[in-house]
């Protein structure tokens, strides 16, 4: 036996599988944190409409077909759902994350949030316009 080496066990603790299932404030950040598979998902979905795009007129059709099949359209729904309540955990997490100082003072959460909300319906609003536009 080296000098490294010790005779004693280390203490592993046991951990239960639905360990955070018995609080709230974690049963709330694994659901946050889930809902980013969706989020990635979806990403991979435009990518792949992406390269459809580039491959061809009938290639995107063929998208465009795969993405109207009932089924879709529920994943859709589901993954609508899952970054709404992704968005509105984000907002309500970057007050936390990045302290804004008025003077000596922390300028409230409240403010920052609906700020946040106000960008996102400016931004969301541009986006139509240009959509119906084009």
């Amino acid at each position: 036996m080296t000098s490294t080496q010790s005779k004693r066990k280390p203490y592993v603790r046991p951990v239960e599988k639905g360990w955070w299932l018995k609080n709230n404030f974690y049963i709330h950040y694994m659901l946050r944190e889930g809902t980013s598979v969706f989020v990635s998902i979806y990403a991979v979905i435009l990518l792949v409409g992406l390269l459809r795009l580039s491959q061809g007129a009938s290639a995107f059709q063929g998208w465009l077909n795969a993405l109207s099949h009932p089924l879709s359209v529920l994943f859709h729904l589901v993954v609508l759902a899952a970054c709404l309540f992704h968005a509105k955990t984000w907002f309500e997490l970057a007050p936390k994350a990045m302290r804004i100082m008025h003077g000596e003072e922390p300028i409230p959460d409240k403010p920052i949030v609906l700020a946040q909300y106000i960008a996102l319906a400016a931004v969301s609003l541009l986006v139509l316009i240009v959509a119906l536009v084009a």
